[in-house]
């Protein structure tokens, strides 16, 4: 794992830090199905880029009100990965600065890690809250127990803070965390007899 990254780093200032890095046998199998059937329903097949869901994400939505899909972010759960690793956070021109490393980075994640270790890094180094990364740091804060005993209702929540936790709030729950998680709940369940999904969480 990174000693630390530069969103910790400009995050520590405002909020200070929380992050206790676990290796994967120690993060819950709920988790591991709760952030894939959250953010990134194509992650056991794709090679780092959901280029299906980034073309879905270029389309003009018809209609406002229609809520995004989970599973069909355009952000694959690797370029996240690479952009909380090593470059990143920010919008408007440092956004589109980072993309050219991004790509770069995403791609040399897929070639040598693997989807496992992809899948243990960004759980280990996610933000999930006000100075709050990794699972391990959001179990202990938002439910006093370690990463490996969360339940399938507890680890929706936490994903549920995804992709904006100093917002969406886990504790006190937020309207969007509450909205969202027994979705997340469900998706966990439509996806949980996938074998390829199955061949990484296990």
């Amino acid at each position: 794992m990174p000693p630390i990254t530069i969103t910790q780093i400009s995050n520590s200032f405002s909020y200070g830090l929380k992050r206790d890095y676990v290796n994967w046998n120690e993060i819950s199998y709920n988790v591991k199905l709760a952030a894939i059937a959250s953010e990134d329903q194509a992650f056991p097949d794709h090679s780092g880029f959901d280029w299906d869901a980034m073309e879905k994400s270029l389309k003009p939505k018809k209609n406002k009100k229609t809520k995004i899909p989970l599973g069909g972010g355009a952000s694959t759960i690797t370029q996240q990965v690479a952009k909380n690793v090593f470059l990143w956070q920010g919008s408007g021109i440092s956004r589109y600065v980072r993309k050219a490393p991004e790509m770069y980075f995403t791609k040399m994640i897929e070639w040598v890690w693997g989807k496992q270790r992809i899948l243990e890094v960004y759980l280990n180094t996610i933000e999930m809250g006000k100075g709050i990364f990794g699972i391990e740091a959001a179990a202990q804060a938002y439910f006093n127990k370690s990463a490996k005993n969360l339940t399938r209702e507890e680890a929706a929540k936490i994903i549920a803070c995804l992709p904006n936790p100093k917002v969406f709030t886990v504790v006190p729950i937020s309207s969007r965390v509450a909205w969202r998680y027994p979705q997340i709940m469900k998706q966990m369940s439509n996806i949980e007899d996938d074998e390829d999904i199955l061949a990484i969480i296990k």
